[in-house]
């Protein structure tokens, strides 16, 4: 199957060919035709999947044969979408300035951390496509900015991200705002109660799309957990940086201090490395990304904030210093590698108080790690001692107060 039988126009067929697409994916197969039919869709498909290019495609194709509007007025927008990190909303606009060569469509995106202004510039001209991030998506149509009176298509793009983040009010409150006569796409990682009752309110008569349920969530990458001690997991990620001369590592960490902790450390060692977190300027987000894309940075260190905002062609490994909180995480993280058909490296090191997530993680990918060592990193006595055979850390038995007798008990002084 090519994409030119899935009903796409010859621009857009050639600006895929000349990305280097040659066959579309799964999800690709199964939602193009179904939204360029107008037809509402939710479809669940796991990271580096090529969703981005499921939706993207049909819309430009759609936007670029209406002509019952030929021109876009000031503040107009014909398409949304909604991406819940920065990251993310930049990476889909770059995604759709490379299909929409050839295409007379006017395209922008809108998120917080930067100046406003050159965004309200770019609405007033008019915009085909705006790719948009909740809160400033708000703050601009609160200043009348945004007009959605000619609005034909809405995207949520991960939306069980937007969730998990909290948005659920936002992107009530955002639909209050747009035409009812629309077309709706949903596209997220994942499927729960959460986002089939979000999807409920916000489609009609949908399309259920998923090609996630039968697929191994990780099965091009090979995963590796290696034990250590919690004090000792910045000295071997160091020691696996340099044995291994990785061109680029994608680093997580559990919090923003421990980020810029862990660059601090890696400069130390003449390893060049940059962060990038919620407390992070847009500004200095861009830079370190865009650094890290080019491969003047070896190792981009990032919170779980950046886990569904990066795409790295051929990006070679990925390594947790620290497991995720959330079970859902660990294949968001490692799914930045092994994209596309590729081969990828997934590398996690485990400290003992950690146990409880790694236990999660195991379970929602039906998987049980093997526990590896390097030599020179093994653990010490008391951490062996607390290792039983399966890998599971047993805390100290709590003991019961004793109960004083009789004769201990002080005796009870007589009134007066």
């Amino acid at each position: 199957m090519s994409f030119s039988q899935l009903g796409l126009c010859t621009e857009l067929v050639e600006n895929v060919t000349r990305q280097g697409y040659a066959n579309p994916t799964d999800i690709q197969f199964r939602a193009i035709p179904d939204i360029l039919t107008g037809q509402d869709v939710v479809a669940i498909a796991r990271t580096g999947t090529g969703k981005t290019a499921s939706f993207t495609l049909p819309i430009l194709q759609l936007l670029s044969q209406d002509n019952s509007l030929p021109v876009v007025a000031a503040g107009e927008v014909r398409a949304l979408i909604i991406t819940p990190t920065r990251e993310l909303a930049a990476q889909v606009l770059a995604n759709i300035e490379l299909y929409k060569h050839n295409l007379n469509l006017r395209t922008a995106a809108v998120y917080g951390g930067v100046r406003i202004e050159p965004q309200l510039e770019s609405l007033a001209l008019g915009v085909d496509i705006l790719v948009a991030t909740p809160g400033r998506l708000i703050d601009l149509y609160n200043r009348q900015a945004i007009d959605f009176n000619t609005l034909k298509m809405v995207v949520l793009d991960e939306a069980d991200r937007m969730l998990e983040l909290g948005f659920v009010d936002v992107i009530k409150q955002i639909q209050t705002y747009l035409p009812a006569q629309r077309q709706t796409l949903m596209f997220s990682a994942t499927f729960s109660k959460a986002i089939n009752a979000l999807a409920r309110n916000m489609l009609r008569n949908n399309v259920f799309i998923d090609v996630a349920s039968h697929q191994e969530p990780t099965q091009n990458i090979k995963q590796h957990l290696y034990v250590v001690d919690s004090h000792r997991k910045h000295d071997m990620l160091v020691h696996l940086l340099k044995v291994h001369q990785w061109k680029q590592v994608l680093v997580f960490c559990r919090t923003k201090r421990g980020a810029d902790a862990l660059v601090a450390i890696l400069a130390q060692s003449n390893i060049p490395a940059d962060s990038i977190h919620a407390n992070r300027t847009q500004h200095a987000r861009t830079i370190a990304l865009d650094g890290f894309r080019a491969g003047t940075l070896a190792v981009l260190v990032a919170t779980d904030i950046a886990a569904r905002g990066i795409d790295i062609d051929d990006l070679p490994c990925v390594i947790n210093v620290d497991l995720p909180f959330v079970a859902a995480d660990y294949v968001h993280r490692i799914g930045r590698t092994g994209r596309a058909g590729r081969q990828g490296v997934a590398i996690s090191l485990f400290s003992e108080d950690e146990i409880k997530p790694l236990n999660a993680i195991e379970r929602l990918i039906g998987k049980t790690f093997k526990r590896d060592v390097i030599t020179g990193f093994e653990l010490t006595p008391k951490s062996q001692a607390s290792d039983d055979k399966y890998g599971h850390f047993e805390p100290d038995p709590i003991r019961k107060p004793r109960r004083r007798s009789l004769s201990d008990r002080p005796a009870k002084r007589k009134r007066k």
